[in-house]
């Protein structure tokens, strides 16, 4: 049997492969890191009127947020998960834990600290500007308890976005 030979058509496609010369994920698009500001009408953050978030929108369609108030109390960063529903439109579903302050100073001192106390859910809809640039954004937001129940403070809220860049 003769010895394999990938023709030209095989030798092309493998220099491609090596020059990193092949196909690329699309620029553009939701996808880049984002500085918003964030007002909610009702619910448990309507009194923060200088809520801000910034956000990491992965190509993969993966995103970390942080907020201005993530150490007011201290809680993580939120993940999630985001995805087109038209052009030029999004949807982002992204969760962070909630905590709780300790019920004594001797149990902060004492290494305690912040407790879990159950967990967020923001569903966002974005509509990205034509230069995107910027974005225009309508958030709810759901609080759940350690169970997994809902409990009071979710909310309502409009978001003003524009991207990072140099």
């Amino acid at each position: 049997m003769p010895p394999y030979s990938p023709g030209i058509t095989g030798i092309l496609t493998t220099l491609l492969l090596l020059s990193g010369c092949a196909a690329k994920p699309e620029a553009g698009g939701l996808a880049g890191a984002w500085r918003s500001q964030i007002q909610f009408s009702d619910g448990a953050f309507a009194a923060m009127k200088d809520l801000e978030f910034m956000y990491v929108f992965n190509a993969g369609g993966t995103l970390t947020e942080s907020s201005n108030y993530d150490g007011a109390p201290p809680v993580p960063p939120a993940y999630g998960v985001w995805r087109p529903v038209g052009p030029g439109q999004y949807e982002a579903k992204y969760l962070f834990y909630i905590t709780k302050p300790p019920a004594r100073l001797e149990d902060m001192t004492g290494g305690a600290g912040w407790l879990p106390a159950g967990h967020g859910v923001f569903t966002e809809r974005i509509r990205l500007a034509e230069d995107e640039k910027s974005f225009q954004s309508t958030i709810t937001y759901e609080a759940f308890d350690q169970a997994g129940k809902p409990v009071p403070g979710g909310g309502a809220a409009t978001g003003r976005g524009v991207r990072i860049g140099f």
